[in-house]
């Protein structure tokens, strides 16, 4: 393994050694692109949350990804701009997501008499309980610990030992998903 004047490996034995599987490898292109597609993330997204996000989901797509990467045709520094590109839109994307559905709830809650609220409040905890369930972990957890426990999400993010981002995108998520659940019971 060729290495430059600091003792680090080069590029192109990164490249080749993610290639191939190597973890050493993996931890070295993090040292050495990470920066970059955070930046590139956080321009693009204006949230550091969500570029944090992105930068994790870029590098785990790369890894598990790494059998289409070819390092003799291309730069490693280069595929991971790429797939972080995808990661920003599919980002945006969420984002739109989110805002419509979040509009869609506000105009559900407006629609309901006080004596409609009354009755599915019972409806509603049964549904959420036994939907929250059914909800894979770590999402479960974090779901609990922020409305059962009543805890900030730098706290979860500590106890999770998650980025504060994954926790953040984690509870948006969850509740989306729970909202989503009511409104089928409500239809």
């Amino acid at each position: 393994m060729t290495s430059n004047e600091a003792g680090a490996p080069s590029p192109a034995d990164i490249a080749k050694g993610f290639a191939e599987g190597n973890e050493q490898s993996l931890a070295d292109a993090y040292a050495r692109w990470s920066g970059l597609i955070f930046t590139l993330a956080l321009r693009t997204l204006q949230d550091r949350s969500d570029a944090e996000d992105v930068t994790q989901q870029v590098f785990v797509s790369a890894w598990r990804g790494r059998s289409s990467f070819d390092p003799f045709t291309g730069s490693l520094g280069a595929w991971l701009t790429g797939i972080a590109k995808h990661r920003i839109a599919d980002r945006f994307a969420s984002r739109s997501r989110d805002a419509r559905n979040s509009e869609a709830a506000i105009g559900l809650v407006g629609t309901c008499s006080p004596q409609d609220r009354l009755d599915d409040r019972t409806v509603d905890r049964v549904v959420l309980a036994d939907e929250l369930s059914r909800i894979d972990d770590p999402r479960r957890t974090i779901l609990q610990l922020a409305f059962y426990e009543d805890r900030t999400y730098p706290q979860i993010a500590e106890a999770l030992d998650l980025p504060l981002g994954t926790v953040k995108s984690h509870v948006r998520r969850g509740l989306i998903h729970l909202r989503d659940r009511l409104k089928e019971v409500h239809e």
